[in-house]
C-alpha cells in the first residue's frame, strides 16, 4: 500500500500532426511554422511536426496549455497557406523523406527495409508522473490500459490501402519491428524496477550488435543511443522525464487526447492507496484495489484494439471495465475508413477536411467543466 498524498500528478503530452498545403499535399513545416509556439519541433519525417506541453498539475491546465499551442500553430498554419492533420497515418502512398540525422540513420540500418513503415505513423505520447515507490505498480497499470489504444484510433489507411482500425499500431508493432519483437511490441508486466533495467540493458545490447553487424561503428551507435532512448516498446519507465510514458495512441483531435491522460492521471491517483493485483480474466479500478488481468489477456485485447478497435466488444467491455466512458470518445478511423481503398484525390480530401476538423476543434474549444 502507498501512503496518501494529496500531491498533484503531473502529466504532459506530445502530439504529432501531418503537415498540408492547400491542396493536400505532404510539405515541410518550415520555420515560420515551427516558431507559431513554445513546444514546437520538428519530427525524424520531413511533414510531420510535434507539439508538446509542459508538465501540467491538473487536467484543466493541461487542456488549457494543449489547446492554445495546438491553436497558435493551426492559426499559423492558415496564414502559411498549411493545415495541420490528425490522422495516424498520411492515408496515401506518397514517398516520405527522413531528415538528415545520426540518429534515424542508425535506426533505419538496425531495422532495414521495413522502417519504411515507420514513416507513416504520427503519434501520441502521454507522460504521467513516477509516483515514488509505486513505479512498477504504475508501469503495469498503463500496460494493463494499453488497450485504450482502441479510443483514439483515427486511421484505418497505410499506402491507401485499409490496413486494420489501427494502422498506425500495426505499422509500428507487427510490421516494422517484425524483426525486433522485443522492440516494438508491449513488453510483459515487471516484478520491479531491478527487471526493468535488466530488460533495458539486453535491448540495448541486441540494437547495439544489429548496428554493428550493420556496419556502425560501435562508438557511433553509443554516443547516439543509450538504453532508454534505444527502446520502441509502448510503456517505459522513463528515468530522463521521471514518468511512465505510454506510446501507444495515434494523433487524434486534442479532446480525446486530454481525455484520455486525465484517465492515466486518474488510474495513478488510485494506485498512491490501493493495492495492484494481477490475476485471471478481468480487471477494474477502485477504491481499494487495482485488478490487472494476466498478461496474455491483455494482448488479446490489445490485438482486438487495433484489428477492430472499438468495434470489438470485448474491447468495449474490457475498456469499461477498467474505467474508461467509452462512450465519450470518437475514434476518427470509424469514420475515415468506409472504404477498403482511396484514390489519390481522396488521400488529399481526406487529409483537408481533417485539418479543418482539428481547426475547429481548437476555434471552438471552451473552458473545461469540472476537471
Amino acid at each position: 500500500m502507498g501512503t496518501h498524498t494529496s500531491e498533484p500528478i503531473r502529466r504532459s503530452i506530445e502530439v504529432e500532426y501531418w503537415v498540408v498545403d492547400d491542396d493536400g499535399r505532404l510539405v515541410e513545416p518550415g520555420e515560420r511554422l515551427l516558431s507559431a509556439s513554445s513546444g514546437v519541433e520538428r519530427e525524424f519525417v520531413e511533414p510531420l511536426i510535434e507539439i508538446k506541453t509542459t508538465p501540467c498539475e491538473s487536467t484543466a491546465a493541461l487542456r488549457r496549455e494543449l489547446f492554445e499551442r495546438v491553436g497558435r500553430v493551426v492559426r499559423r498554419a492558415d496564414e502559411c497557406d498549411r493545415g495541420l492533420v490528425p490522422l495516424a497515418t498520411p492515408v496515401g502512398s506518397d514517398e516520405i523523406r527522413d531528415r538528415e540525422s545520426g540518429r534515424t540513420r542508425i535506426q533505419a540500418d538496425v531495422v532495414g527495409e521495413d522502417f519504411e513503415y515507420v514513416r507513416h505513423c504520427a503519434g501520441t505520447h502521454i507522460h504521467v508522473e513516477q509516483q515514488p515507490g509505486r513505479e512498477i505498480d504504475q508501469l503495469n497499470t498503463f500496460i494493463a490500459l494499453d488497450p485504450a489504444l482502441a479510443l483514439v484510433n483515427s486511421s484505418p489507411y497505410f499506402r491507401g490501402r485499409r490496413l486494420a482500425a489501427g494502422a498506425r499500431s500495426k505499422l509500428y508493432r507487427w510490421m516494422a519491428y517484425d524483426g525486433l519483437p522485443h522492440q516494438g511490441r508491449l513488453w510483459s508486466y515487471a516484478e520491479d524496477t531491478d527487471e526493468w533495467d535488466r530488460r533495458l540493458q539486453r535491448r540495448y545490447a541486441e540494437f547495439v550488435e544489429r548496428a554493428v553487424d550493420a556496419g556502425v561503428e560501435r562508438d557511433t551507435v553509443e554516443t547516439c543511443f543509450d538504453p532508454e532512448s534505444a527502446v520502441w516498446t509502448p510503456v517505459q519507465l522513463r528515468e530522463e522525464f521521471s514518468t511512465v510514458e505510454w506510446r501507444s495512441p495515434d494523433t487524434a483531435l486534442p479532446g480525446d487526447v486530454v481525455r484520455l491522460a486525465d484517465r492515466l492521471a486518474g488510474a495513478v491517483e488510485r494506485i498512491r492507496d490501493a493495492d495492484v493485483v494481477i490475476g485471471g480474466e478481468t480487471g477494474a479500478i477502485d477504491d481499494d484495489t487495482v485488478r490487472l488481468p494476466e498478461f496474455d489477456v491483455v494482448t488479446d485485447h490489445v490485438d482486438a484494439a487495433i484489428r477492430d478497435g472499438l468495434e470489438a466488444d470485448e474491447v468495449r467491455s474490457y475498456l469499461e471495465e477498467m474505467g474508461f466512458d467509452v462512450e465519450a470518445y470518437e475514434p476518427m478511423t470509424h469514420d475515415v475508413g468506409g472504404h477498403r481503398s482511396v484514390t489519390r484525390e481522396d488521400v488529399c480530401d481526406l487529409r483537408l477536411e481533417y485539418a479543418d476538423r482539428l481547426e475547429r476543434a481548437v476555434r471552438d474549444a471552451r473552458p473545461p467543466q469540472g476537471v
